[in-house]
């Protein structure tokens, strides 16, 4: 499975690319952070972001888009411009019919790190070491890129797998929650 994860941001955006599946050795595929001005008008700081978010998406096929679900913060200046860029990402999958999933921060370092108030220090280090590089990737949002397409790798296929049992307890009917996931992991039902 291939996967880009989206660190959403207006000034620096992480888009990382792993290919691997659950209990095998996962591989980094490409790495980079995409930055705007912050004295380029608003608009065309988008344009360039979607921009290159798409280019990514066309150039690496993924199976999947995971992105860094926004949450409320008390700058809201901040939380405006990742939830446009955020946006940018889903929009970019939508585009080549690549299904999206989006993944909360503290989610992202639980499976990454055990714990999920683990701070970006142990994040990168983790991320170093499940994808056996030798330097960490930098800056942080490389690094919560690629932590991003991890946690989608290793716990995706466990929430198809709840979704299965989940409609097998159903009596079998249709759950759209479960077909969604499985569609996320590139499983056609």
């Amino acid at each position: 499975m291939r996967v880009i994860g989206v660190d959403p941001g207006l000034t620096r955006c992480g888009v990382g690319v792993v290919d691997g599946a659950p209990g095998r050795q996962l591989q980094l595929v490409d790495v980079q952070v995409v930055r705007t001005p912050s004295e380029t008008e608003l608009a065309q700081r988008l344009l360039a972001l979607d921009l290159e978010l798409t280019a990514a998406v066309a150039r690496h096929r993924p199976d999947v888009v995971v992105v860094e679900r926004v949450f409320a913060q008390h700058n809201v200046r901040t939380v405006t411009g990742t939830a446009q860029v955020a946006g940018l990402a889903m929009l970019a999958a939508a585009r080549h019919g690549i299904p999206v999933q989006l993944h909360t921060p503290s989610e992202v370092k639980a499976a990454i790190t055990g714990s999920g108030s683990a701070d970006k220090a142990q994040v990168t280090a983790m991320v170093t070491r499940i994808l056996k590089l030798t330097a960490a990737p930098k800056p942080a949002d490389a690094a919560d890129a690629l932590a991003l397409a991890i946690c989608q790798i290793w716990r995706g296929s466990n929430l198809a797998r709840l979704a299965d049992a989940r409609r097998s307890a159903t009596g079998g009917g249709i759950d759209r929650q479960a077909l969604s996931i499985r569609r996320a992991q590139g499983v056609r039902p």
